[in-house]
């Protein structure tokens, strides 16, 4: 049987005005900034004016380590959402803006899939309201403010070799890594080594993602850190003077976005860093707005749990105070069976056992996560490949920890798939069960919080950390910058550092191969292994068959 792709069903959706989607939510029109018919952004006045009152509940979606056998997180927090507006609820979604980096990388997409799907789909993983462009505008006019200072005589006396600004493109381009700027002649300035981050990685996209209000976002931004002099004493963005045209680059882009599902339910498109390195969740301000004008509300957190869920609870709800009622950690059969062993080709057929043997790395994820004091519901992503043994199997599993497994068939259904999931949902986020707490407290050492998530949340016997990387974590404690959250920069396929090492593996160490502070955004990146914040293309592209079809439609995009 075949099935339509992702962008045919996005093409037939029946899409409403945008003022309608809004005034489900009771936002009025003219607090819609519309952007075409079918998406605007909602206005600073009307956040504002919802600040007094009470918040809604808060349903995170999460997931098993990504494997090549798909999860399916967006499309479950899509599904979910449209799930509990059918059971009646008054429910929103929030999640993430696409980067064009995996969209032409891997991807091809973010906004769900099947018939769980956010649209419009093809603006959505292109240039959308022009957010992420503002955010790179904006990232590197400080760093071309900064590269002028110098050149026009350094009042700052900036040391050159301690300039920790690097520029930025939302586009997977190794080649930028690392490179020297600033060749050919005085007139070019001084040359130095530098290079590029994806945007997604940039502390601009985290700042605009954790600040609640302009004021808030221009303080941020002047508290970033772009250099040090020759006695080590920290240059501030404020300093360059460039914290008040960088705020006006982001006005518009601080406004969250409002589009549709495909069964015309509200969903809160915003910011969209990286999980695996940077904290991988939607911005404060659409969740927050979000939750004073729903009665629930469903987000997602990037990557698996061990990266999207640790940032979210431990730097998103401590930094905005936060708390889920319910977490929902998403799980495939194909994935269990490819943790199990199963090669990608063979996911097609029947392996209970393999299935079994998949299930410890959905374990390790229910337990960290309840490690938060939180309740988790289990969503079996379904496939038409699966059987019931199969889900019998994970099911069980799920029942043996103490939490429980929905079969949902929202990617072919919609909503009528996730109607049991919406239910229990619901039912659980109503009885306010939960015990909700960040895994450390502030006052714990920079180190004991890397050392405590590498143990707590890896399960690693150790953290290889040497004495230059230490005594740097020291110095800002000495700072003042020891009450920081920490941000765990690592690969998203393993609980390891080695992308290969699937299941939930123990006795590993985790290598910190870089530190980084990030004051505007309030937290110390740890970068470990090999990841990079820069990725490559692949071998081969999803780019290469992105294009227009004859009637000026966009094909590849799935």
């Amino acid at each position: 049987m075949s099935y339509k792709s992702d962008i045919e069903i996005a093409r037939e959706a029946q899409k409403r005005p945008i003022q309608e989607i809004g005034s489900k939510l009771g936002i009025p029109s003219e607090h819609l900034l519309p952007y075409g018919h079918d998406k605007a952004k909602v206005s600073q006045d009307f956040i504002n004016s919802v600040q007094k009152d009470d918040d809604g509940k808060l349903i995170l979606v999460t997931a098993i380590n990504p494997t090549p056998a798909g999860e399916g997180k967006t499309t479950t927090t899509v599904g979910l959402g449209d799930g509990l507006n059918r059971i009646g609820k008054k429910a929103a979604i929030c999640i993430r803006e696409a980067s064009l980096g995996p969209c032409f990388g891997m991807k091809g997409g973010a906004a769900g899939g099947g018939y769980a799907q956010v649209v419009p789909m093809e603006e959505m993983n292109l240039h959308f309201t022009g957010d992420f462009h503002a955010i790179t505008s904006a990232h590197n006019l400080l760093a071309a403010m900064i590269d002028n200072h110098i050149y026009w005589g350094n009042a700052l006396e900036i040391d050159e070799r301690r300039v920790a600004w690097r520029r930025v493109m939302d586009m997977n381009d190794r080649a930028l890594r690392d490179i020297v700027t600033s060749l050919g002649g005085v007139s070019n300035g001084f040359p130095r080594q530098t290079g590029f981050d994806i945007t997604v990685a940039s502390e601009v996209m985290a700042i605009l993602c954790l600040a609640t209000d302009l004021d808030d976002l221009q303080n941020r931004l002047g508290d970033i850190i772009v250099a040090y002099r020759r006695d080590k004493t920290p240059i501030y963005c404020r300093d360059i003077k460039a914290d008040g045209a960088m705020t006006v680059l982001l006005k518009d882009a601080m406004q969250p976005n409002l589009v549709q599902t495909l069964e015309n339910n509200p969903a809160f498109v915003h910011g969209g860093p990286f999980a695996n390195i940077a904290h991988g969740c939607n911005s404060v301000m659409a969740t927050t707005t979000a939750l004073k004008i729903a009665d629930y509300v469903v987000t997602e957190a990037g990557f698996g749990a061990d990266l999207g869920a640790e940032k979210f609870m431990n730097i998103k709800c401590r930094k905005a105070g936060l708390a889920p009622s319910v977490v929902v950690v998403v799980a495939t059969i194909r994935a269990m069976k490819m943790n199990g062993g199963v090669a990608k080709s063979d996911l097609g057929d029947e392996n209970v056992d393999a299935v079994i043997q998949g299930c410890p790395n959905l374990g390790r994820h229910i337990e960290n996560v309840k490690s938060f004091g939180v309740p988790v519901v289990v969503a079996i992503n379904h496939f038409v490949t699966d059987t019931d043994a199969e889900v019998k199997a994970v099911q069980g599993y799920v029942s043996d920890m103490g939490s429980e497994a929905i079969l949902c068939k929202h990617w072919e259904k919609g909503s009528e798939g996730t109607l049991d999931l919406a239910e229990r949902i619901a039912e659980i986020a109503d009885s306010e069960i939960g015990n909700f707490a960040p895994l450390y407290n502030d006052e714990m050492s920079l180190l004991g919080k890397i050392e405590t998530i590498a143990k707590r949340i890896y399960r690693a016997d150790e953290v290889l950390a040497d004495a230059k990387i230490r005594n740097q974590l020291k110095e800002w404690e000495t700072a003042g910058y020891g009450n920081l959250p920490v941000c765990m920069a690592k690969t998203q396929y393993s609980f390891t550092t080695d992308p290969n090492r699937r299941g939930a593996p123990t006795g590993h160490s985790v290598p910190v191969r870089e530190v980084r502070l990030s004051a505007g955004a309030g937290f110390i990146v740890v970068i470990c292994g090999e990841i990079m914040t820069m990725p490559g293309l692949p071998s081969k592209p999803a780019s290469e068959s992105i294009m227009l079809n004859e009637t000026g439609q966009i094909e590849g995009l799935f």
